[in-house]
């Protein structure tokens, strides 16, 4: 593995686990700053080494916070998170990159980035029909029981101008004074506090009791409208018709007609959200017009005609206790400061993370040294210096890094290129075995209806070791636990032998081979249809399928080469889950497009760009975003971006029409 390869592996991994931690824990673990400049130095390195291109890198997906409580809902419409900047230089390539693209007079909404979380809601003839959270941005958990218990949100819209299906979307939020009210009821009360209010909010609506919902007065600010027949055709003539129908609709909102416009609205709102009643980090700016935002379409994450800029963080000084060491799923071990509390941006600080051997050699860290912390509303905030000229004679013992696993004392290895130290004991450490049955029991796998403190529990009493030992489980099992009773245990069992139901490919990702992620699982899952089949798969005959490369198949070889996982396996198949791919999905596929490359460019009638993504990948093609010597053909739709244009000319690379596309397929 060359150098840059190791870095784009290292920022995927660190990445991965901040999304875990934020997403399904709702404990941060890193700054939303330092997390955007991870995920932009990634987003550089991948795109100017489209050779180490990863489908299951963070760049390519949204994160979760689904909960299994609540009931699933597929959303209509992706809710996709917005790209993320600090600076009004990269404001500015936003709008100019706009206006090339668009080459005509646009406008820009301004709104306020709300810091909460963010809510679907579904009116149906008028009246709310169904609330959803934002979860991985495909499926959202089913709030609505809690939704109805907040007084902003309107059960039945006024007026009659209304769609008869629309979508509204906004942010749950818990204003300031509630937050203050609740945390000092909790103090008096000897309980843990609150970390700041959007936290509350998301652990708000995820409880079980609506009456417990309204006791606490969230709220809700509106900014998004969705659905067929609209009243207007721009966002901001939307979000009007909207406040009309008795929604919440900040009147914050500007439209701005230059750049100075928008940087005039940062700078007022950078001093002036101070004084709001609810908590914000930054400015969202959108294109106004719907068709104009058509045109600019999306990437695999983000809408290209929105943005978001987000507020510089609060920093504050205070001395560090010591630091200790914690091991993730993946063996990695991440060294997290411990500070005397100290109060930032409105929120009590107590830890802070150091991320890794380099960071803390790079500070020159003593205990007992004051630090400087930064925070922009996150749990763990990060260390961004010391004040040296502070430093006494009574200064602590210089901080190292450990030598060995703090779990299971195993020496620890730091793998050539990357910065993270990693324990080997995969077998043998418990973080990184429970974190691998939680792996295993997630939605997008086996969906089993328990979560990571239940997995810690039935590890610790000595149930399980392994994910095959989950279907071992008995009821006198599970009701020998703490906090069990015959119904959670019921639910428990019963999604067990729902899990036996999950397709084979889902099974496959579930296992947690290194570097088989969802869409590579998938793709052995087609290529070699069955657990068997896959075993007995050669290195040569692995990087035969197409966007396998020798570090997944090093690695699927590797897997299957342990006898420890070969047990787990044929215990698992013992118990009836799905092992190979079922006649029914072998037939929806078809080789048509085998061999061949394909950009995607342009806007489309008969279907959207993800579509056609999906069905390229159907017909056995591989879909990419740039023209080279090896794209066998461009799908363009209207308006196709001129620089591909440029280069398929360039290059003799054949344009091909969505109509004709469609003709191909059906041929």
């Amino acid at each position: 593995m060359d150098e840059i390869e190791a870095k784009i592996q290292s920022l995927r991994k660190e990445l991965e686990q901040y999304n875990y931690n934020y997403y399904v824990l709702s404990a941060p673990t890193v700054s939303d700053r330092e997390f955007d400049e991870k995920m932009k130095e990634l987003e550089v390195l991948e795109n100017t080494y489209p050779e180490y291109f990863d489908p299951d890198s963070p760049t390519q997906r949204v994160g979760s916070d689904l909960t299994k409580e609540f009931l699933q809902v597929e959303h209509k419409y992706p809710m996709l998170s917005l790209g993320n900047t600090y600076s009004e230089d990269d404001v500015r390539d936003f709008y100019e990159r706009t206006a090339r693209a668009l080459n005509e007079p646009f406008e820009i909404v301004a709104e306020l980035k709300y810091d909460g979380v963010s809510i679907s809601l579904i009116y149906k003839n008028g009246r709310l029909s169904q609330a959803v959270t934002r979860g991985d941005g495909v499926r959202g958990d089913d709030v609505t029981a809690n939704i109805r218990t907040i007084r902003s949100i309107p059960l039945k819209l006024h007026g009659m101008d209304f769609p008869d299906d629309v979508e509204i979307r906004g942010e749950v939020l818990l204003p300031w004074s509630e937050f203050d009210r609740l945390n000092k009821e909790r103090e008096e009360q000897e309980e843990p506090l609150f970390a700041n209010p959007r936290n509350a909010a998301s652990g708000t609506l995820k409880q079980q009791n609506p009456a417990i919902v309204a006791e606490r007065k969230l709220d809700a600010y509106l900014y998004y409208v969705l659905g067929e027949n609209l009243p207007s055709d721009t966002h901001y003539g939307n979000l009007e018709a909207a406040r009309k129908w008795g929604l919440k609709i900040p009147d914050v909102i500007r439209i701005c007609h230059s750049l100075q416009d928008i940087f005039d609205y940062i700078k007022y709102w950078d001093v002036e959200r101070k004084n709001l009643p609810v908590a914000t980090d930054g400015i969202v700016l959108k294109v106004n017009s719907l068709r104009q935002q058509r045109n600019l379409g999306y990437t695999a994450k983000s809408p290209r005609w929105a943005i978001a800029y987000k507020f510089q963080a609060e920093r504050a000084r205070t001395p560090l206790n010591s630091v200790s060491f914690q091991v993730g799923r993946t063996g990695a071990v991440t060294p997290v400061a411990n500070l005397e509390p100290v109060l930032l941006a409105g929120t009590v600080v107590k830890r802070a993370s150091l991320h890794n051997a380099d960071i803390i050699a790079g500070l020159d860290l003593h205990i007992g040294d004051q630090v400087y912390v930064e925070k922009g509303g996150e749990i763990i905030p990060k260390i961004v210096g010391v004040d040296v000229d502070a430093r006494t004679s009574a200064l602590g013992e210089k901080v190292q890094f450990i030598k060995n696993c703090p779990e299971c004392n195993t020496p620890l290895y730091r793998p050539e290129g990357e910065a993270a130290h990693y324990c080997p004991n995969e077998s043998g450490c418990p973080p990184q075995i429970k974190g691998r049955i939680e792996h295993f029991t997630t939605r997008r796998a086996m969906n089993i209806n328990i979560g990571p403190e239940t997995v810690e529990d039935m590890y610790d009493a000595g149930l399980i070791r392994n994910v095959a030992d989950l279907y071992d489980l008995t009821m006198s099992d599970l009701l020998s636990l703490d906090r069990w009773a015959e119904k959670s245990a019921r639910n428990f069992l019963e999604s067990l032998q729902e899990s036996k139901k999950v397709p084979f490919e889902r099974v496959l990702y579930g296992l947690g081979i290194r570097y088989v992620g969802e869409t590579v699982a998938k793709r052995l899952a087609y290529v070699f249809h069955s657990i068997d089949q896959l075993r007995e798969a050669s290195m040569e005959k692995l990087t035969e399928t197409n966007e396998i490369g020798s570090r997944i198949a090093e690695s699927v070889v590797k897997y299957f080469a342990d006898s420890r996982n070969i047990e787990i396996i044929e215990r698992l198949k013992a118990h009836g889950l799905q092992m190979e791919i079922t006649a029914e999905v072998l037939a929806g596929r078809s080789d048509k497009l085998k061999g061949q490359t394909i950009v995607i460019s342009g806007t489309f009638s008969k279907h959207s760009r993800d579509e056609y993504k999906d069905i390229i990948e159907q017909y056995g093609g591989k879909n990419t975003g740039s023209v080279s010597k090896k794209t066998s053909f461009i799908l363009a739709g209207e308006n196709m971006g001129p620089a591909k244009l440029e280069k398929a000319a360039k290059l003799g690379v054949r344009i091909v029409s969505e109509e004709e596309f469609l003709k191909m397929l059906e041929e």
